[in-house]
């Protein structure tokens, strides 16, 4: 059968596939880290007060980011009740629409044929590779910005390149006039994802294609300005004219000047990083599909200067990897320089990535550069050996876990060196063994590593022992997940912040002036100091990091 016959019939089961598989154990794991339980608490608090407009923490208003996730929560709440799986429902479905909008564009993508090189099954295999790359895997079982973010750019840029794609096509201008009136609502909707740089994203992705290009924006395009932009700021006006009517200046100080200049201009918020940070993180990120990537970037140079320009399907290719590599660059770059640097801020140069490698996987030969997947396939072997190391020389994992984790990884990697001339067979095993791989982390490793980020074991010891009304009184600042598990319990102090753990005098004299029991979170290398203090403390259990210890007076 012809691969892109296949593909096409391919395209149904795995679309089941996808879905099956970023839905399944969204539930599994309890929230971890700072933001996942913010995310989570503000959008309950919403919830509850049946409020779309200002956004509370533990009470107080909460200007960091836009409304259109916890709108997305509040639905599933609503649907779903309040639950870890709920809460990361949104980030899901995102993730999936995120591997749809590649797909949308690569299914209209004109087949390119230079004799040997041709882009059979391109729509199929840019989604694989979409579906696949860990850092969308991952972030879309978080309750997460990014990867909501990461959707409407997806949307809105698949939307501008398939306009400027359709002028090498027999489509009719109606239908291209819809595909703007798309991209600029999904501009609007990136607005409500995360504020500017829903905008600015765009902007600078179109503006670096153009130069590419060495050409203009069509004449259209610079009259959809006319209407597009009012239609965007229509659907960012949902949310943003209400609150700053409600809030004023306080809502643009915070949320416009601290959260979106000052975030980007400073280290403020203490998530500095050197300007190389992301080179090295987007390689992770595309995992296992970096090794493609690199032959990608390394072969622009063709579809910048081997173009024919009256070959319309040459043309259409070549603008298509072209805008994804614009796509790639500017958010590199842009967020390189930025003062503050947070992995997920990176995370809308996946699609453009999965793009490329989609160029790569869709022309792969047993006699067109190889390469990249004789590289991949030694990726896997090594680090199934590397598990099977670490297992024996810190004892930390058993063998079966070892082994469970170990095998998909070894099988994929030693199919492409057994079966040279089934190379296309070889990439979609490791995309299969991939997932095989990630659910094998999900059930065997993560719950240990999440045991020791979060709140939530602790505090159901604590509620077993009677401590569930408690006040708590001292968090951790690496750990905000009792503002989710403890909600309306945490003490916060009068800058709207939770009051953190700063020794056991305080948490002492603080139970005290209250006359009444505490519940606090230490460091497990100071809970022997409460054994020295004047009132008595009980130490109810440990993760690791911190005990969770109950302070009464005498």
């Amino acid at each position: 059968m012809h691969p892109s016959t296949l593909a096409k019939r391919a395209t149904v089961p795995l679309f089941f596939a996808i879905t099956a598989f970023y839905f399944y154990g969204l539930g599994h794991l309890p929230f971890v880290g700072p933001d996942e339980p913010r995310y989570a608490q503000v959008a309950r608090e919403m919830f509850l007060r049946g409020d779309l407009i200002t956004p509370t923490l533990g009470g107080h208003t909460w200007f960091e980011k836009p409304a259109l996730l916890y709108w997305m929560v509040i639905a599933s709440f609503k649907l779903f009740g309040v639950s870890e799986w709920s809460a990361r429902l949104p980030a899901a479905i995102s993730g999936v629409l995120t591997v749809a909008a590649v797909f949308f564009v690569g299914r209209r993508l004109k087949v390119v044929n230079d004799g040997k090189n041709k882009f059979q099954g391109y729509a199929f295999w840019s989604t694989v590779a979409t579906a696949t790359t860990i850092g969308i895997v991952v972030f879309s079982h978080a309750v997460s910005f990014d990867i909501v973010l990461t959707m409407t750019l997806t949307w809105a840029l698949a939307f501008y390149i398939l306009y400027d794609l359709q002028a090498y096509s027999e489509a009719d201008e109606n239908s291209r006039g819809w595909l703007l009136a798309g991209f600029y609502i999904f501009l609007g909707l990136s607005l409500l994802a995360k504020g500017l740089v829903g905008i600015v994203m765009p902007a600078g992705v179109i503006g670096l294609y153009q130069i590419f290009q060495r050409e203009l924006p069509g004449r259209k395009i610079f009259i959809s300005l006319l209407w597009g932009l009012p239609l965007a700021l229509m659907v960012a006006g949902i949310w943003y004219v209400p609150v700053i009517w409600r809030h004023g200046w306080l809502f643009i100080d915070q949320f416009f000047i601290q959260h979106h200049f000052a975030r980007y201009i400073s280290d403020k918020y203490h998530h500095s990083q050197p300007v190389y940070f992301y080179v090295l993180i987007v390689p992770l990120l595309v995992l296992p599909w970096t090794a493609f990537l690199l032959k990608g970037l390394l072969q622009f140079e063709f579809w910048f200067w081997h173009t024919d320009a009256g070959d319309r399907a040459n043309q259409s290719s070549s603008r298509l990897m072209t805008f994804a590599l614009a796509w790639f660059i500017f958010p590199l770059v842009f967020f390189s320089f930025s003062g503050s640097k947070l992995p997920g801020y990176i995370l809308p140069i996946l699609p453009a990535a999965a793009l490329i490698v989609g160029g790569q996987l869709a022309r792969l030969r047993p006699d067109f550069g190889s390469w990249p997947l004789r590289i991949t396939a030694a990726f896997c072997l090594i680090v199934a050996a590397g598990t099977l190391v670490y297992c024996s020389r810190t004892g930390r994992l058993s063998l079966t876990t070892a082994l469970i984790l170990a095998a998909p990884l070894f099988a994929a990697g030693c199919l492409p060196f057994l079966f040279t001339r089934k190379p296309t067979a070889s990439v979609g095993f490791i995309a299969a063994m991939t997932v095989v791989a990630l659910i094998a982390v999900m059930y065997l490793l993560a719950p240990t590593f999440a045991d020791r980020q979060s709140s939530r074991r602790l505090l159901q010891l604590a509620s077993a022992r009677g401590y569930a009304q408690t006040a708590i009184y001292g968090m951790q600042r690496s750990d905000r997940t009792p503002e989710f598990y403890a909600a309306g319990r945490v003490v916060y102090g009068p800058d709207g912040e939770p009051i953190f753990y700063a020794g056991p005098n305080q948490v002492f004299q603080e139970c005290r002036g209250r006359n009444e029991p505490l519940l606090t979170f230490v460091p497990v290398r100071e809970v022997n100091q409460f054994s020295e203090m004047p009132s008595s403390a009980e130490v109810i259990g440990s993760n690791g990091r911190y005990a969770i210890v109950a302070v009464c007076t005498r």
